[in-house]
């Protein structure tokens, strides 16, 4: 009898310990998922990883636009002894009924733009003959240029009116600086070369020769640097005619006069079936 009570208790003190044991798990398991939280935000927290951020390379600087010479200009070039003073003395011939217009002495941070905005109107090209000192000053200024399609030419470093009785030792310097500025900023050395208030010597020539340039004179005046007023300038224009190479100046001034002469003369000309070519 006693062994019988022995073992019921043997066997209820089992099941207890049993019971004891299920409620400690289900409390467990009550601590680990409490009933006011919900499955989704008892998930351990993963940190998202932070994306790297996508560093797209700079597009490469697009090549600045230069001027190029006119598809009839000569492919060697040679010594002349006199400058060119009309189309006809390039070879191969110009078009028919083409006359250029040269202009001197910029960059100007006035009157280039004000020129430039008179030739897009009108959709000419030009032939900026530059001073290299300019093209330091002002270098987007004659990218402007060069992108607009005119030809940049050389007119020396420094503009030295007393060019022609020069040692050969300061020309060749004038030459070279303003070429290497033009180059420099442009993408393209010049192949046209005028010389400072047209004074040529045998030095001079020989030496735009031997930088592989053309020297380049004009054939129509208005010495519209001088200021003589619109009318002078606007009737001497007029006077052009096919194969002339024309002078006008963006530099060295007040350049407002030459800007309102142009205004009439290129519309004119046009209109006589003119056609304005860069060099």
């Amino acid at each position: 009898m006693e062994d019988e009570e022995a073992g019921g208790t043997s066997r209820r003190k089992a099941l207890w310990l049993m019971g004891a044991a299920a409620g400690l798990a289900a409390f467990g398991a009550d601590e680990a998922h409490p009933s006011h939280v919900s499955h989704a935000a008892a998930k351990p927290s993963v940190p998202t990883p932070r994306a790297r951020p996508v560093i797209h390379p700079k597009p490469a600087p697009s090549p600045t636009p230069t001027p190029r010479p006119a598809s009839w200009t000569p492919a060697r070039l040679t010594a002349l002894e006199t400058p060119v003073r009309e189309l006809t003395q390039l070879s191969p011939a110009p078009p028919p009924k083409t006359i250029a217009l040269t202009i001197d002495d910029g960059p100007h941070p006035e009157y280039t733009p004000k020129m430039l905005d008179l030739l897009a109107e009108h959709q000419v090209h030009a032939t900026f003959f530059m001073i290299g000192e300019q093209v330091k000053e002002w270098p987007k200024l004659v990218r402007r240029v060069a992108a607009a399609g005119h030809q940049i030419c050389n007119h020396t470093e420094t503009h030295p009116i007393t060019i022609a009785g020069m040692p050969r030792k300061r020309v060749q310097k004038e030459m070279v600086q303003a070429r290497d500025r033009i180059a420099d900023t442009t993408g393209i050395e010049p192949q046209f070369f005028r010389s400072p208030g047209g004074a040529w010597s045998k030095t001079i020539l020989d030496l735009v020769a031997e930088h592989n340039m053309l020297p380049i004179d004009w054939a129509v005046d208005p010495r519209d640097w001088s200021r003589p007023g619109v009318g002078h300038i606007r009737r001497t224009l007029l006077r052009g005619k096919a194969g002339n190479i024309m002078l006008c100046h963006d530099g060295g001034g007040d350049r407002s006069e030459t800007i309102a002469a142009l205004r009439k003369v290129i519309p004119k000309m046009k209109k006589r079936g003119l056609t304005f070519v860069a060099l």
